[in-house]
């Protein structure tokens, strides 16, 4: 079992001593010729027990390396106060996310001087029971000890060797290990069920709904009354039709077309009015608003909102009446929208396309329709809206957005779960119609708010409160580290003092890259300097997509914010007094925090998913390209299927290897070899860790 350092406290017992003595040390240094920067942030922690400290509302490369012997028994996502005592240059993370090596010069250290407040995200492992005693056994890269359990509290169906979810609740300085309770019996390690339960676990996401959450959905009428339908347009009568992928359950959104006398087009986005099911204040809608977000992981969708709702209710399947939400815009065939109309709908979905089937109509034009059900007045829509979203597409690249093409690997699983393929998911122009007239509706919306119903007019200061999607400009000195490492491959940036500067030197060099090795490394470091996407009810606009005004208006079966966007779009179409801005701006950032622990689990569910599709790999040999470089590491994506793993530069025998931080390399003492992004290497397997998710490679270096 694994024992904690008892000189490490914590616990609330000792906290406040703690807290005194070293804020008394700490404030006469302070007195003295050395000041020492304090943050709050939380905890990263790593299987050696040192943690990185992420300051609140800041980047994770200004974050605080604090050594095993100064975290004051800080766990994996506490709350803590810490004093920087050395200002370092940070390290640059490999694709997956943060190092996870010890502290070596290059990044800023501290100490914690107070847990402010203990995490009560589970933390998983095994359940191991002697005698009377009991703990969880820990397996996981960000908790070193194991966690104490009361015998007696054991709930119904806990046994030994069963995979467990435990919660702190507290750790005695004089004890060797934190206590803690049980919080879910996951089941049986390496059934299928049991991990995927196992990863939303480790980020407190709930995979069932309450009784009582379940049973207010099931009393909503599924009949559409005339009082439903009061002051409602009527699109029952006009074409319309959904596009989503293959295997979707819940269709959110649809599109309808008419051709206007005067030569324009009638384009309407229609969604799921779920403002209209789920009423402020109700458990239903306190249960969407905490889990802020559906969660998508490999095999499986966990939906925000109950089945009946979701995949029901407010899916807009074919040939059934269903409220909905819109933006209709008047169009001219050059894209140019020259009215607009919001407000609430009822529709009648006359078909339902996946991407493949809409693609094929798209690149059969002029050809014999194959599916007779599509009749030449659906290809014909189709086809028109393609043509309007192609306009739309070019434009917005040419306004400043940036086309950052990474391709999306996939995983398919089979019935009971086991990944069988990894492929690349291929976005055509079916997927592009619908992406851009969403782009549209979402833009349009948080305009017509921004700059109080103006179309194409100026932000008014005075506007209502409202929910935007932002995203800020990147760091420039990352814009400028990146610059100097294009250098090394003969790229050159062009001059950048401004945003969209930055956008279109990117897209310039992605463009003068396509199709060589280093251009995933471009991308990947580019992608690093971008801010992250975010809700707020200060608009900023939205970087990555050139927009001034931008919000989420077309996925409220998904996602919270947009149903908060349908409530006070439908408050103020109705002249409604602006609503109260703390309220909402709390409420963006715990739908930002959501979403990012959605990502997180998402990406959790993929990486499990990889490295048991490797496990029957281990000892074969695959090309690949290196994608990542650290100081205990080097980071190499195989081909076809992009999986990462790391060699170890311990491990590679040919020489003594240094990460060249300044000039993003790894070098060779003696040799002087070079192993820089983007350089195509050959690798075998060596391990694949299911517990820990850790993949190990291993170079196959010339003799």
């Amino acid at each position: 079992m694994k024992k904690g350092n008892k000189r490490q406290g914590g616990a609330k017992g000792g906290r406040q001593a703690l807290k005194k003595s070293r804020d008394k040390q700490f404030g006469a240094r302070r007195a003295g010729k050395k000041k020492f920067a304090e943050v709050t942030g939380k905890v990263h922690m790593s299987r050696d027990g040192f943690v990185f400290v992420v300051p609140e509302g800041d980047e994770k490369d200004n974050d605080v390396f604090v050594r095993a012997a100064k975290t004051r028994g800080a766990l994996n996502g506490d709350i803590v106060r810490c004093v920087v005592t050395k200002e370092k240059k940070a390290v640059i993370a490999p694709k997956g996310g943060k190092p996870q090596g010890r502290g070596d010069g290059r990044r800023r250290e501290g100490e914690i001087i107070e847990i402010v407040e203990r995490s009560k995200t589970p933390f998983v492992g095994i359940l191991h029971i002697v005698g009377k005693q009991a703990w969880v056994i820990m397996q996981s890269r960000t908790m070193p000890y194991d966690i104490s359990i009361d015998f007696e509290s054991l709930p119904e169906g806990a046994k030994k060797g069963m995979k467990v979810a435990a919660i702190i609740d507290g750790w005695d300085r004089k004890e060797p290990n934190p206590h803690g309770y049980i919080s879910d019996v996951l089941g049986e390690p390496g059934a299928n069920e049991t991990e995927m339960h196992a990863i939303l676990a480790e980020y407190g996401l709930p995979y069932r709904f309450t009784t009582e959450v379940e049973n207010a959905a099931d009393q909503i009428s599924e009949e559409i009354t005339e009082k439903d339908l009061k002051g409602r347009k009527d699109f029952r009568k006009t074409l319309t039709f959904t596009i989503d992928p293959t295997d979707a359950k819940d269709f959110d959104d649809a599109l309808s077309l008419v051709r206007l006398k005067n030569g324009n087009y009638e384009v309407g986005v229609h969604i799921a009015d779920v403002s209209y099911y789920v009423k402020p204040g109700t458990p239903m809608d306190q249960e969407a608003q905490a889990r802020g977000t559906s969660v998508y992981l490999v095999d499986r969708t966990v939906p925000m909102l109950p089945e009946k709702l979701s995949n029901k209710l407010c899916s807009l399947r074919p040939n059934e009446d269903k409220l909905t939400f819109s933006a209709v815009f008047e169009m001219t065939p050059e894209a140019n929208v020259v009215d607009r109309w919001f407000g609430r709908t009822v529709i009648r979905s006359d078909f339902r396309f996946d991407y493949e089937g809409a693609q094929k109509i798209i690149e059969t034009e002029g050809k014999e329709p194959e599916d007779p059900a599509v009749t030449q007045e659906i290809r014909d829509a189709i086809l028109e809206l393609n043509k309007l979203a192609a306009i739309m597409r070019k434009r917005r690249f040419s306004a400043g957005a940036i086309s950052f093409e990474r391709p999306e690997m996939k995983v398919e699983v089979d019935e009971t779960g086991k990944p069988i393929r990894v492929y690349e998911k291929i976005s055509k122009e079916a997927n592009w119609l619908i992406e851009e007239f969403m782009l549209l509706a979402n833009k349009s919306v948080a305009e017509f708010i921004a700059t109080s119903g103006k179309m194409n007019g100026k932000e008014d200061k005075n506007a209502k409160t409202f929910v935007y999607r932002i995203h800020d400009e990147p760091n420039m000195e990352k814009i400028a580290s990146l610059g100097k490492f294009v250098g090394n491959f003969g790229y050159k940036m062009g001059p950048v003092t401004t945003g969209r500067d930055v956008a279109k030197s990117l897209n310039s060099l992605l463009i003068d890259s396509k199709d060589t090795p280093e251009r995933d490394a471009f991308q990947m470091i580019a992608l690093r300097s971008m801010a992250k996407a975010v809700y707020s009810t200060e608009n900023i606009g939205h970087y990555g997509l050139a927009f001034k005004f931008y919000t989420h208006f077309t996925s409220p079966i998904r996602r919270y914010p947009d149903t908060m966007v349908h409530r006070l779009l439908a408050m103020y179409l109705d002249n409604r007094e602006s609503q109260n801005k703390e309220y909402y701006e709390a409420q963006c950032q715990h739908a930002s925090e959501r979403e990012q622990i959605a990502a997180n689990a998402e990406r959790d569910s993929i990486k499990y998913k990889l490295i048991e599709y490797m496990v029957d790999k281990v000892g074969q040999e695959f090309d690949g390209v290196v994608s990542g470089l650290t100081e205990w590491g080097m980071y190499v994506e195989i081909k076809p299927e992009m999986i990462e793993g790391m060699v170890a530069l311990r491990e590679m025998r040919s020489d003594f290897y240094d990460f060249d931080e300044d000039n993003y390399r790894i070098v060779g003492k003696r040799t002087k070899k070079i192993f820089r992004l983007g350089d195509q290497v050959r690798i075998r397997v060596k391990s694949a860790n299911l517990e820990q998710r850790l993949l190990d490679y291993e170079l196959i270096e010339e003799s």
